[in-house]
Parts: C-alpha cells; structure tokens; sequence
C-alpha cells in the first residue's frame, strides 16, 4: 500500500493571513514528498474558509515547480462546476507544468452551499449526472477532434490545447460511495477515491466490497487502484491522542453544520458554534472520532492500516485538514512518514485486480 496527504488551506482564526496559509500548505506537501509519499491531492471549494481551494490546478501547477517526484492530484474537482472543454484543457496544461505528474479526480461535490451559488437550482442527483457525462468527453478530447451532444454541454469537433504529456491522459480517478458510482468508473477504467468520513471500519470495508463487485461486473486487464481517504493523526502519546480526538470532534462539527446549509455565513466563515450545539452532536463526540478515524501513536495507527492494505487498498490518503495548528499538523505528518509508513513497508501489496 502505498500512501498520500490530502491537503487544503483551511482558516478558522481570522487574524491568519491566506498568504500564511498558502505557505504552510507548500511546506507540508514538500514534507510528504521528501517523506516518500506518492502523491498529494488538493481539491475544489468556493467562497468558504473552512477549505479554501478555488481551482486546485494553480496550486498543483505552482507546487510542480517546487516538487520533483510526488505526483499531485485534484482531489477533486466538483465536475458540474466545469465545461468539458476547459476541464480537458487545463488539466491538461497542469500535467505539462508537472512533468507528467498530474493525476485527475473528479466528483459531483457535497455541499449544497456551492450549489445555489455557483449552479443555483442543481441538486445532488443532477450533479452526479453531469459527472457521468463530463469524464467521458474530457477523454475523447484529449484524444482530439470530438464533438459533443449531450444533456448538458454541445459543442462542435474541437481538440484540446495542450494536450496532456502522459498518454492517453492523466490518471483519472472517480470520488465514490454509493454501488453506481463504481459501477460507473469500473465500466470505463477508472481509478476510485472514497472516504467513510466519520462512519467507521465497517463503512472502509463495505466500500471496498463496492469496488470489488463494480470490478468483477467489468473486468479489465489493467487492475484499477482504490484510495482511502481518512484523516489521520499520530500522536506522540495517550494525552496527544485525546487531544487530536477533540480537535476532530470540533472539525467534524463544522463540517456538518457547513452540510447542512442552514447556519448564516459572513465574510466566508460560518457562525461560529456553540459549545452546547457542538455536544448535541453525538455522532462526532470525541469517543467516536477516537474509533472511528485514524487517531493514536504511531504503532497503533500502523496496525489500523495494515488492516487496510489487507483489504486490498492499495494507496491510503492521509486526510490533514483538522482545524489544528500548522505545527500539530506537521508534526504529525513527520510522525507519519518517519514512524508510520516503515513499519508499513515490508507488508505485502495486496491490491485489487480488476
């Protein structure tokens, strides 16, 4: 199993800087590469501080010219927010700005707060329809000279300029949770990202058996990879632990009260919440986030994960985003590729061929 950070710029005190922000993302993806990482991924989110990410291919195309190896991915573009032709083209230019080292997730986005300003009226379900026609088309212009006449997009015969430096085109990897997303992206070859977010070992198994069954209904002499996003913490010791498991609570909090769409949002931060709102919320108590995310020293963390490669995961995506502190967040990514991922590195690769 090979492994990855999943990283965004997030702003929860109002007296950080962007500019600062920016810079400690750079630090932690050039600490993930000199790590030995594979990849980092950088995703899609409009108008919001809790994720900034306005268009991941500046910061993949920036962090390009500071890398040399770790390959740099869209984890993910929201694909109802893209015209086929501009998603074709500029990913394209940032796999030339990479050196060939781009890799193209895509999915149909989560929150309904993007929706009704970028696309007002779309719901989830038309989302994942644009998704299902949009990856397609971004493929055959890579290849050149398609036309298009489909639900959403027309557009007469064009070719993509530039075209991608990896041949056919850059890896492209689907976000899915649900039985028809594999479906979707093993009928045509494609990679899979999924994240149980909050939900335990029992949704980490279930969506591996989804691929598997996707990828037995489309075999393919090529086998298809499966990441697992999670976020993850190790900790120095118990106390450390216990202390990240309420950072997460605090996190997922947030991000369920940024789902839901219902609380007022001014200059991109969401009202804050209350300690009393934040306890109602059961299931992200911080006894939940301690089993049900990946949180404990670095032993423990690497048992949890050699449960994973098992399964057949074959890249485990280190989830950073937490609303800690940049030095708790680096300290433990070193911890990570430093403690972690060697204990890792005489298990087999058990990936799952399709």
């Amino acid at each position: 199993m090979k492994f990855s950070l999943f990283v965004h710029m997030e702003r929860f005190d109002r007296r950080q800087s962007h500019a600062a922000l920016f810079a400690e993302l750079e630090e932690l993806v050039l600490l993930a590469e000199a790590g030995g990482m594979e990849a980092a991924w950088i995703g899609e989110h409009h108008a919001m501080e809790f994720t900034i990410a306005p268009n991941p291919f500046i910061n993949i195309a920036y962090l390009g010219a500071r890398t040399r190896r770790i390959r740099l991915g869209t984890g993910t573009v929201i694909a109802p927010f893209w015209h086929p032709i501009k998603l074709a083209g500029e990913a394209a230019l940032a796999d030339l700005a990479t050196g060939g080292r781009l890799d193209l997730g895509i999915a149909r986005g989560a929150y309904s707060f993007e929706y009704e300003r970028l696309l007002p009226g779309l719901d989830a379900w038309t989302a994942g329809q644009r998704m299902r026609e949009l990856v397609p088309a971004v493929e055959r212009l890579w290849a050149g000279d398609y036309a298009h006449d489909g639900e959403f997009w027309k557009f007469p015969s064009t070719t993509v300029v530039p075209k991608p430096l990896q041949q056919p085109g850059p890896p492209v990897w689907i976000a899915a949770r649900d039985p028809s997303s594999h479906e979707f992206a093993a009928r045509n070859g494609w990679n899979v990202q999924v994240t149980p977010l909050a939900s335990g070992d029992g949704e980490v198994t279930s969506l591996i058996e989804r691929f598997r069954e996707a990828s037995r209904q489309h075999p393919r002499p090529a086998p298809r990879r499966i990441m697992l996003l999670m976020h993850t913490y190790v900790a120095e010791d118990e106390a450390d632990a216990a202390r990240a498991a309420e950072e997460l609570s605090r996190y997922y909090c947030y991000f369920g009260a940024w789902f839901l769409n219902k609380r007022p949002v001014e200059q991109g931060f969401i009202a804050d919440l209350e300690s009393g709102e934040m306890a109602a919320m059961a299931n992200y108590a911080p006894e939940v986030m301690r089993r049900a995310l990946v949180i404990g020293t670095a032993g423990q963390v690497a048992e949890r994960l050699r449960l994973y490669a098992a399964l057949g995961y074959d890249q485990y995506s280190l989830w950073i985003d937490s609303g800690m502190s940049f030095a708790r967040k680096r300290a433990s990514l070193l911890r990570f590729t430093a403690e972690v991922m060697p204990r890792l590195a005489a298990a087999p690769a058990d990936g799952v061929a399709a």
